[in-house]
């Protein structure tokens, strides 16, 4: 099965997150939502979607398929998944092991293995794992808001959806204080996107919300990749200590898990090379006794890829919804959760077709 041709869609569109002077979207400084779709052709009349990192680097992501990786891949055998992004891998490496190329290659790993699926009638999760869960809990991903009323009402807001999970990406302690008595039973995610400089710093943090449901502190310390500083906090710290979204191979997981760095693990399938890449660090972090709850914050493909895993693997975990709400989904209102989970389409492959961009 010969893949005949690869194209790139930019799925943009407005959106909303709930905070009381709408402007840039939390942290991320997001004037409108950009998911990068990627699809795949083969001779044999199958296609399959993937997506790459996207958010406002979406356009780099498309530039790196468009004119190195997409044109490698055709005439390539679509059921040699590893052995196409392995050759990928290496024949793009001098650009770079994290970044746009590597998440174009993610993308033809998610598309390849939609496929793989499709090519023989199950759902995806069929052929990621055992489980073969219905559904899958999920939990609110709260952009950043500044504010402790709009925290507390966004709190309120997903408790009222149904999700029994939340996470925040505030470092004010008066913003979690805020969640925390609006929810004081709901555990809180921490995201604190690196902001302490300093490990005494991040160490200070990780003492001060002990005592405000703490589920974890997520990436405590600038620069993401200095996994020996993430071990000595994980050492000092009372609460568990997460990260990983911005790891680039799976060679930084085994980093991360032979210095014990984390508690959780968080790759990212648009990031890390797809779910090739995902199945091995599942297996890595089973056998480091390290939990995986992988990074989510999308609205296509990667999400569903990231559902069917969670679906299939051993240990049953939560999958992240970023807590927003687009004016046009890829999905509509397919994934949208419903009393805090996610049911698992049973169609072959991914399950689902994206809309129109």
């Amino acid at each position: 099965m010969k893949i005949t041709r690869v194209t790139t869609h930019h799925h943009r569109t407005a959106f909303t997150f709930g905070a009381s002077t709408q402007g840039a979207g939390g942290n991320l400084h997001l004037r409108e939502m950009d998911t990068l779709l990627v699809r795949v052709e083969t001779d044999a009349g199958i296609h399959g979607w993937g997506e790459g990192f996207g958010f406002t680097v979406a356009e780099t992501t498309r530039d790196a398929v468009d004119r190195l990786i997409g044109p490698a891949c055709i005439g390539q055998d679509a059921r040699d998944i590893a052995g196409l992004t392995r050759m990928l891998a290496r024949r793009f490496h001098n650009f770079g092991r994290n970044g746009p190329v590597t998440f174009g290659i993610s993308a033809i790993d998610i598309a390849l293995w939609d496929i793989r699926a499709k090519a023989e009638g199950k759902p995806l999760h069929a052929l990621l794992g055992p489980a073969a869960r219905a559904s899958v809990p999920a939990y609110a991903s709260l952009l950043r808001y500044g504010r402790p009323d709009d925290v507390a009402r966004n709190v309120d807001r997903a408790l009222a959806l149904g999700y029994r999970h939340i996470k925040l990406h505030e470092v004010d302690l008066t913003c979690i204080r805020a969640a925390h008595a609006a929810a004081p039973d709901v555990p809180l995610m921490l995201d604190i996107n690196c902001a302490w400089d300093t490990e005494a710093e991040a160490i200070d943090f990780c003492e001060a919300v002990t005592t405000l449901g703490a589920a974890w502190v997520e990436e405590p310390v600038w620069p993401p990749e200095d996994i020996p500083a993430i071990a000595r906090i994980r050492a000092a710290s009372p609460v568990p200590i997460a990260a990983g979204e911005c790891n680039g191979t799976v060679e930084d997981f085994c980093r991360m898990f032979e210095l014990r760095a984390v508690d959780v693990a968080q790759p990212s399938v648009t990031k890390i090379g797809g779910l090739s890449a995902m199945l091995e660090i599942a297996e890595l972090a089973r056998e480091a006794g390290v939990r995986m709850v992988p990074h989510c914050p999308y609205f296509g493909p990667g999400l569903l890829a990231t559902l069917h895993l969670l679906a299939a693997l051993e240990e049953p975990e939560p999958i992240e919804i970023y807590f927003a709400d687009l004016a046009r989904a890829p999905y509509g209102a397919a994934l949208v959760p419903q009393g805090g989970t996610i049911a698992l389409p049973d169609a072959p492959g991914l399950g689902w077709e994206p809309g129109p961009g």
